[in-house]
Formats: structure tokens, sequence, C-alpha cells
């Protein structure tokens, strides 16, 4: 039993707000800027889910994850120029290549450091395949090297803890100060000092004509999406095809979405509800009992795979925000990718952190399943 069930919706509505206001509010004092203010939201999740305050799972978590994350997508791709994309950031697709080979490096030096037992190799494959695309490439990877249904489920409560150490080490991967000397960051600079102007001058204002419009025309987007996935057979794809709307909606407008004010910012807000829903999804100790082996194996995997993006982007000149976006975008899929360059500011590597997931949903099982094929 929890404090809040998991059908008090308004309670739960009053939950998440006020993790999002907080992170927002972090992000605009010393608290944020140290780390993040999206790290701040994750925890408090945690925190009141594992206390006993919300529950690990509710309809309303599927709702913000099924149908407010696809609709955050436009509002946070309105002003997408494809070309300066492509001009400014063509690196992270080069480093989610080297993100994909850590994750690779990490399950193989894993799998003879740490004894699984019998799920040893299927356990491979299976999390190279979630952490190079994300949870459709895990149970399409589980279902391929015939895992058991008790199997796929100690996998996945020790995939879900780590999943989340992931995402919060690269949220905090920018603050700190040696990682920053010795991976520069030209994004992260100019990113900063727009903050600061910003906060100089006029605030993002939800302006209601243009936010009713763009979120009218987000739904549209979402409506013709999702109804041509299902049409080809795709829908577990949908989010690639409202990524290709939005985007053509942006290069195709680029002088009528460009003028939006408050699109953004709700974009944002969305992203905070996901945050939270996160946090609050998140049963820590769940994995202790039947998956602790599995747990270290997963932490072995997430080392691996941050030391050698690290490493490349150090040796090969790589922006630091343009690693930690492609890292992201193998670690903990497309919407995370661009919700973390999004909460940083870094507005140009949205849509790169949304490809380069996508490109992970297309590649992960077949990584995925070479890999355990190889250690079988």
């Amino acid at each position: 039993m929890t404090i809040i069930g998991p059908d008090d919706i308004f309670a739960l509505g009053t939950v998440f707000l006020g993790l999002a206001w907080f992170g927002f509010w972090a992000d605009g004092n010393r608290l944020g800027k140290t780390t993040s203010g999206v790290l701040w939201v994750i925890m408090g999740g945690v925190a009141l889910s594992n206390f006993g305050v919300v529950p690990f799972k509710a309809p309303v978590y599927d709702f913000i994850g099924g149908y407010l994350v696809p609709l955050a997508i436009p509002l946070l791709l309105y002003k997408a120029d494809l070309r300066r994309i492509l001009r400014e950031s063509g690196p992270v697709i080069i480093t989610f290549g080297i993100a994909c080979a850590g994750t690779v490096i990490g399950a193989i030096a894993g799998f003879y450091l740490i004894d699984m037992g019998e799920i040893g190799a299927k356990a491979a494959g299976t999390y190279t395949g979630g952490w190079t695309g994300g949870a459709v490439n895990f149970v399409a990877v589980a279902t391929a090297v015939e895992m058991t249904p008790d199997e796929v489920s100690v996998a996945i409560s020790a995939n879900s803890v780590v999943s989340i150490m992931a995402l919060i080490s690269l949220i905090t991967l920018p603050s700190i100060v040696l990682v920053r000397r010795l991976i520069p960051s030209r994004i992260m600079g100019e990113s900063e000092r727009a903050a600061a102007i910003a906060a100089e001058d006029e605030p993002d204002r939800l302006h209601t004509s243009h936010v009713a419009g763009a979120l009218a025309l987000s739904f549209v987007i979402c409506a013709i999406a999702y109804a041509f996935a299902d049409w080809v057979g795709l829908s577990n794809y949908a989010i690639l095809f409202v990524t290709v709307l939005a985007l053509v909606a942006a290069n195709a407008f680029p002088r009528a979405l460009t003028r939006l004010k408050g699109d953004f910012a709700l974009g944002m807000i969305i992203m905070y509800l996901f945050f939270a829903a996160v946090g609050c999804g998140t049963d820590a100790l769940a994995f202790v009992d039947s998956a602790l082996n599995l747990f270290f194996y997963s932490v072995v995997i997430l080392a691996v795979h941050l030391v050698v993006v690290l490493t490349a982007a150090r040796f090969l000149k790589i922006d630091l925000a343009e690693a930690i976006v492609a890292a992201g975008a193998a670690l903990v899929g497309p919407a995370p990718a661009a919700a973390i360059a999004a909460a940083r500011g870094w507005k140009t590597l949205v849509t790169p952190g949304i490809m380069c997931g996508i490109l992970g949903y297309a590649i992960g099982t077949f990584i995925g399943v070479a890999v355990a094929k190889m250690l079988m």
C-alpha cells in the first residue's frame, strides 16, 4: 500500500507537477547549475516511490510516456533547421557508433568478469540490444535467444535500475569540472551564455495563441504518424514517423514556426513530467534478491560504455555535449536523449539525439543477437 493510490490522478498530478516545478526552480539556482534540475526530479521521484508515498506503477505513468512524450517531440523540433543541424552536429552520428561499440565491449568484458551461469550469453545479448536501441530491442533479443519469462523478469529488474543510473550519470557529467576540462564543449559554452542573456531579458513566455497553435499542430502530427505506423504494421516505431513529420513541418515552414513563442517551454514541461514518472516508476530494491549478479554486470557495461565514449571524445576532439547526447541515445533511447539535450539548452542536439536513438532501434536487435550467439 502507498499513501497515494495508482488511480488518484489529482494527487499523482500534484506530485509530478511539483517535482517538475522543483526541477525548473533548481535549474535557475546554484543547486541545479552545479548538477541539473532533471537529476533532482528523478531522485525526488525515486525517493517518493521507494518510501511508499506513490506507487511504482499507475495508469498515469503510461499516459505520460505513451501520449504526452510523443506530443512533446514536435514541440521540441519546430525550430529544427536540418541544414544547420547536419552542418554543426554531424559528429553525433559518429559518436553514436562509438557508443554502440562501447556497449558491445562492455557486454563482452562483463561476460568474462562476472559468472552469471546459464543466462550469461542470453543476458549479454539482451542488454546489448537494449542499450544500443531500447526496450523494443531488449524484448526482441530476449525472445530471439529464448529467455524464459522468469529470466526476462529478472533481467528487466536489474536493467531498469542501471538505466536510471545511466540517465543520472549522463545528466551529471557536464557538471564535473575534470570532465569539462578534459573534454571541452563549445555547445555548452554557447548554451550557458544564451541562458545568461535570456535570464536578463524577457523569459520564454507562453503566448496563448502560439502555444495553442503549436499544440494543435503537434496533435495533428501525432495523429497522422500513429495512423500511418499502424497502417504499415510498424506501430512500435511510431515515434520515428512523429519525428519525421515534425522535421518536415519545421523545414517546410521555417519562418512561421521559428516565430513561435512558448512551444519549446511547453515541450520541456512535458519532458520534466516524463522524468518525474521515470523516477516514481523505479523500484530501487526489487533486483537485490534475484538479480544482483545481473545488476553488477549491467554496471560493468555502463562503466565501460562511458569510458569508451569519453576517451574517444577526448582524443578525437568531439564536443562533450555531442558525446553525452550520443551516449544517451544508445543507453536510454531517443526521447530521454532529446530531453537531456533540451534540459541542458543544447537545442541543436535535440534532433540528432532522436535520430540516433531511432537508428539504435533499427540496429539494436541485430547487434544484440550477434553478441549472444558469439558468446554461446
